[in-house]
């Protein structure tokens, strides 16, 4: 860029303010304090409530789906998918490094083991290639399924992550994971809003999890969903969500591990909300990445954009930059200007816990580590 000062006035000017600008702020404009208020009036700001069960019909009917539950937070999302879909002790699932902790922790959470494969270039998501290439080396299919050779482990899923809410390639991903028996659970925790072909993120593979953090387009403080179309498996997922607690007027009797994982009635006021105000939020976004997009083309530096037979949600908008001296020169100026920027994830396998996880050469992935960096993408 022939100068910082040029981004942070126009981003400034997007604003409309001098003061600090975050990464991704919430937008509070619609009901959110009178359903509050309601939950606080009929006393039910617990686990139960009809926000809840208002929130779950809302994600059913935005996303597609047959059955959506309200959980706590988006890891807790993404740990019982992956039980729902078959992941148990000493399994191992693939899943890529360039991405949120919470991806591989989810893993971690079942005693499963993430084995880290590359991106692609053009999603930033798991490559269905570096998948396919992955399996034909190491995969061997069993009565019981498909197992890694070289580790003797069976592989019981599959986890992508639409990474900043960009869709993967996820036909050609379903494709190599149906051939070698393995189930796909969507990572669709920062893609609500973004669709690949028409249908929404998380509703291709058998399970998707989403987060409403507070840094999410929609956002409730905390929480998260589980969506499905098979309705037995999005029942019994509320049922380990709700402690695995057998119906029962006044006894509690337990036949499974369950999780305490449910969304209070409070949070879900707030989603419910947030919810009715998407679509403009959503429009708003693209509208913002369409005055990044014309401003960078000027400048000649790339803004990551969404792909053909797609629609992004633009959740946190990027640009890719030469290199890493440009990246952290990028970092520095711009955040020391107030104006919050931040780098793509630190790879997984970088991390201490992760060190030893099996994964390939990463090429993609450590290309986009020294070179993409977040900007503003709040709705304004």
């Amino acid at each position: 860029m022939n100068t910082i000062n040029q981004l942070v006035s126009f981003i400034r000017d997007q604003y409309k303010t001098n003061d600090f600008i975050p990464l991704h702020e919430p937008r509070f404009r619609g009901n959110e304090k009178k359903y509050l208020m309601d939950t606080i009036d009929s006393t039910f700001v617990s686990s139960v409530g009809a926000y809840v069960d208002k929130f779950e019909v809302l994600m059913q009917e935005f996303t597609g789906t047959a059955k959506a539950v309200a959980v706590v937070n988006g890891t807790a999302s993404l740990q019982v998918a992956l039980r729902l879909a078959g992941v148990k002790e000493g399994d191992e699932v693939l899943t890529q490094a360039l991405t949120f902790v919470a991806t591989a922790n989810a893993i971690a959470y079942n005693q499963a083991h993430p084995v880290f494969l590359d991106v692609d270039l053009d999603t930033m998501g798991l490559s269905p290639n570096a998948v396919a290439v992955f399996l034909e080396e190491f995969g061997e299919l069993r009565d019981d399924g498909c197992y890694n050779k070289s580790t003797g482990r069976r592989i019981s899923a599959c986890m992508p992550m639409h990474t900043f809410g960009f869709p993967v390639h996820i036909d050609e991903l379903l494709n190599v994971c149906d051939q070698w028996k393995i189930p796909v659970v969507e990572d669709a925790a920062e893609s609500l809003g973004s669709y690949y072909k028409g249908k929404h993120t998380g509703s291709l593979g058998l399970v998707g999890g989403f987060s409403f953090n507070g840094n999410k387009t929609v956002t409730c403080g905390g929480g998260g969903a589980i969506i499905t179309n098979d309705v037995q498996m999005g029942s019994h997922a509320k049922y380990l969500t709700t402690t695995a607690k057998k119906p029962h007027p006044y006894e509690f009797y337990h036949d499974e591990l369950g999780y305490n994982y449910r969304m209070p009635n409070l949070n879900a006021a707030l989603a419910c909300a947030q919810l009715e105000e998407l679509e403009g939020f959503l429009q708003d976004k693209r509208s913002l990445a369409a005055a990044y997009e014309e401003f960078f083309l000027i400048e000649g530096v790339k803004f990551r954009k969404e792909l053909p037979n797609t629609k992004a949600n633009y959740w946190l908008m990027c640009v890719e930059l030469n290199d890493r001296s440009e990246r952290d020169n990028f970092l520095k100026n711009t955040n020391e200007q107030g104006i919050m920027t931040r780098p793509i994830w630190t790879l997984m396998y970088r991390l201490p816990m992760y060190k030893s996880c099996q994964r390939d050469l990463q090429h993609n992935a450590e290309f986009l580590e020294e070179r993409i960096v977040n900007i503003p993408s709040s709705v304004r």
